[in-house]
């Protein structure tokens, strides 16, 4: 990272960016409105991840004060992330997913609530989709449960469940400023001098829980806050979902390298061997409809997902 005793601006915008040309120009074009006359002093940095969308040039071309990184490859979002915290120049780090847009003053909104509290070391915006609704973003730490009770076929099964409802914050009104364990990292503003001491994002968390594991160790550094008078808006997976088998696989994955690190091998184990049997039980219900003739372009593609998927975690044992 760039030198930590000399940020020469107020916030850093650091964007990793893989084939959503579209949504991060309105991202970029939102952060540039939001900053408007606020008098903070802001750079930005896109970390494109080998996009074939155009994504780098329509940047360069229509937001030419953005420095661009073209990493050549498809590194992940953790690993994306380290390489834009090497060029930002922020007393503050704004990490900011490209499917999101700011409303408003989110931005300024944020900067004035750390200057109210500077012990804060993570605040981050309400999340919201396109259509208003309030997106889950708060969450608490997991617990064992958690692993088995949350975005799993248990969760499918029992969606109102005790270990999520815990996980998500439900018993908590989303509509006042709180103390959080972590939040959701479409949108996270973190103190330079916070991640000077907890260093940057795990890469080895190609993508997702990498934001749980970063503000586990951020945590011992300052406060995090959720502040809903900041708000975006979060079209929510817009990257992950050109590649549903991929986005499975690194979700589980990172589930469980995250509760082997938190919770030790046996909990790891445990956890590996029922995400097997649930993707199992998934790919045979979805053989089952295609026999019965029910939709079977869908119930073909879901099977091919879910084996690879299998395979994957096969792989990983």
């Amino acid at each position: 990272m760039s030198d930590p005793a000399q940020p020469s601006t107020d916030v850093s915008v650091v964007i990793v960016s893989w084939n959503v040309r579209e949504l991060l120009g309105r991202c970029l074009a939102s952060v540039r409105a939001s900053l408007a006359g606020s008098g903070y002093s802001c750079d930005m940095i896109v970390v494109d991840n080998a996009s074939h969308d155009g994504s780098a040039a329509l940047v360069r071309a229509e937001f030419p004060d953005v420095r661009v990184i073209e990493t050549g490859a498809n590194l992940g979002f953790a690993a994306g992330v380290n390489v834009g915290l090497e060029y930002a120049q922020g007393h503050w780090i704004f990490v900011l997913n490209p499917d999101t847009e700011l409303v408003g003053a989110a931005l300024p909104t944020l900067l004035c609530f750390t200057a109210e509290h500077p012990a804060t070391a993570v605040i981050g915006p309400q999340l919201r989709y396109p259509d208003g609704a309030i997106q889950s973003s708060r969450r608490r730490f997991p617990t064992i449960p958690t692993y088995f009770f949350e975005s799993t076929l248990l969760a499918r099964w029992w969606p109102s469940n005790l270990w999520a409802r815990r996980y998500h914050v439900a018993d908590v009104t989303p509509d006042e400023p709180q103390l959080v364990d972590w939040l959701v990292g479409a949108a996270l503003l973190v103190r330079r001098t916070a991640i000077d001491h907890a260093g940057g994002m795990d890469a080895r968390f190609w993508m997702y829980s990498e934001e749980l594991e970063w503000q586990r160790r951020l945590t011992r550094h300052g406060a995090i806050w959720y502040l809903p008078e900041a708000v975006v808006i979060h079209h929510e997976g817009k990257s992950s979902e050109q590649a549903p088998a991929r986005k499975h696989l690194a979700f589980q994955r990172s589930k469980l390298r995250y509760a082997a690190r938190a919770n030790g091998p046996a909990v790891a184990t445990a956890l590996h061997i029922f995400l097997l049997a649930c993707y199992a039980l998934d790919w045979l219900t979805e053989a089952a409809k295609w026999l019965l003739g029910h939709k079977r372009p869908l119930r073909r593609e879901r099977m091919q997902v879910y084996a690879q998927v299998l395979r994957g975690l096969v792989a990983s044992c």
